[in-house]
């Protein structure tokens, strides 16, 4: 399970890269082949809403099957802790789940906007060159 979370970590990553390159100022001839780059890998990272959906249910299932230490009497104090780390680790890993969803849809939605101001710029030119 663990390489999952790796690979989410990873294009969490690259989606939060790829939306400071976006909004970053004064990359001039970058930026066209930043938007290319970025409108063909949303295609791709499409997948990681079902895959953190998948990931989310595991989160589920393990917390509704964990063990109970309610009571100090009812665990022994490695299992306590066991289950303290446990418990640690999947509001992490929900945390990253959020963050990977969040970063697509931001991602999604500056590149939208971006490609919008574009072809904006590109309707106003056309239009001064016709004057």
């Amino acid at each position: 399970m663990a390489l999952e979370w790796v690979v989410l970590g990873y294009v969490t990553g690259a989606e939060a890269i790829m939306v400071l390159l976006l909004t970053l100022p004064g990359i001039g001839p970058l930026h066209k082949g930043l938007i290319t780059v970025t409108r063909s890998l949303l295609k791709p990272f499409l997948s990681v809403v079902p895959f953190c959906l998948f990931l989310l249910m595991d989160i589920y299932w393990k917390f509704e099957n964990r063990p109970s230490c309610e009571s100090p009497e009812s665990c022994s104090p490695s299992e306590h802790l066991r289950h303290q780390k446990s418990m640690m680790k999947s509001e992490r890993n929900a945390l990253l789940i959020a963050a990977a969803l969040m970063f697509y849809w931001i991602l999604y939605s500056v590149t939208h906007l971006v490609v919008r101001v574009e072809q904006l710029n590109q309707r106003v030119e056309k239009l001064k060159n016709q004057d």
